[in-house]
């Protein structure tokens, strides 16, 4: 059974930037920039009928090319922080097409997604790392920003079972078109 998602690609060029934050913060496990994504909807593991129906549903979304743009960064987990993240700029095309994925997944029968919607890309997993490490890895780093990049699709995305952080693989792409 795959693991599925749908997402958004990092440029490469983006993905350099991002890799250049990498090191000096005890406990982190450092993600492959070839695996850097913006996650749209996490679907889970699923059958291969069920990958179809996604596959098919998505396939249908019709949405116009946008910008994005990442900046700051921050964690997730508070007093234990457990990943390191660069945020997205708000952006209603991004949230837009985020909101279409969820509609779409709970039409064809997967269950809601129960956390609140948090565009970011995921830098770190941390083990054993210290709020004050963190702390002052953000402080030192935090204000990162990088230049607008053009999103011209979404992917759906298989995941084999691991720790986290990939491997990831592009099964399809879907292009974004201005709608008819």
């Amino acid at each position: 059974m795959p693991r599925l998602f749908t997402g958004l690609e990092i440029p490469s060029n983006v993905g350099l930037g991002l890799s250049m934050l990498r090191g000096g913060l005890p406990g982190a496990r450092w993600i492959t920039p070839d695996y850097y994504h913006v996650t749209l909807r996490f679907i889970g593991d699923v059958d291969d009928v069920m990958a179809r129906e996604v596959d098919l549903a998505i396939s249908r979304v019709r949405r116009a090319p946008f910008e994005l743009r990442l900046e700051g960064l921050t964690s997730f987990g508070g007093r234990k922080p457990r990943a390191v993240v660069a945020t997205v700029a708000p952006s209603a095309a991004l949230t837009e097409l985020q909101h279409e994925h969820e509609r779409l997944m709970q039409r064809i029968g997967l269950e809601p997604e129960g956390r609140k919607y948090t565009p970011h890309v995921t830098l770190a997993r941390l083990h054993d790392s210290s709020s004050r490490d963190v702390a002052e890895y953000l402080a030192t780093r935090g204000l990162f920003r990088t230049p607008a990049f053009q999103v011209t699709r979404f992917v759906l995305f298989s995941a084999r079972a691991s720790v986290g952080g990939g491997p990831y693989v592009v099964e399809a792409g879907y292009p974004l078109i201005m709608p008819a």
